[in-house]
């Protein structure tokens, strides 16, 4: 069976859970508490290799870490991944931009807000965050006024992953009143079946206030 290594709060690990919804794959689940370092264990960085999370290990025992690379992986040969190479290639497209414009922005600008390392940032750097949040809600509210998902008018992994951190802008600071495009394909990605609404704050780990080690 194959096994999810967890964070309960970590939206990128929701991407993974949310996926294996869809596909209502058996899985076990193992939490790795990466504020009090279990993720710098050497067993683990055998496995994921910077520590963190999401990570899977399969029946055969290779591993897989980084949410998109497993979503790619897990998607292939269902409904949720593009058969064509030009298909697949814009889920990439919009894969890459989940990291570099939306995960590393909104979701840092969300995780230090909800456990307090906000005032601990270089103000600079908190500022340097904000405008491309900004800029990154307005390229996805003029993307989504031309079509109904990401990477066309079918859902995939592409919007999974946009989805875990960009539906929750509002957390970071940023509300989406003004993004009634963005708010309509929200609200088309929770319709879909097997939607998964289950979050976890991170009030659940005391030691979520901790930086990472």
């Amino acid at each position: 069976m194959l096994t999810l290594f967890d964070y309960l709060p970590s939206q990128n690990a929701w991407k993974v859970r949310q996926l294996l919804q869809h596909l209502q794959r058996p899985h076990r689940t193992l939490e790795v508490s990466i504020f009090e370092g279990e993720g710098q264990h050497p067993e683990y960085l055998r496995i994921s290799p910077t520590g963190t999370v999401p990570a899977i290990q399969l029946e055969d025992g290779r591993t897989l870490a980084e949410s998109n690379a497993i979503l790619m992986y897990l998607a292939e040969s269902t409904p949720y991944l593009p058969e064509d190479a030009f298909g697949r290639a814009k889920v990439w497209q919009w894969l890459s931009f989940e990291q570099e414009r939306v995960e590393s922005v909104i979701g840092a600008l969300r995780h230090w807000t909800l456990t307090g390392k906000l005032a601990r940032r270089a103000p600079a750097l908190v500022e340097a965050k904000r405008a491309a949040a900004q800029r990154t809600l307005a390229i996805l509210e003029r993307e989504l006024a031309e079509r109904s998902f990401l990477a066309g008018e079918r859902y995939t992994i592409a919007d999974i992953a946009v989805f875990a951190y960009g539906s929750r802008a509002g957390e970071a600071g940023f509300p989406l009143d003004d993004y009634p495009q963005l708010r309509a394909w929200i609200a088309r990605v929770q319709a879909q079946a097997g939607h998964l609404a289950e979050s976890h704050p991170y009030s659940i780990d005391p030691l979520s206030s901790r930086d990472l080690p």
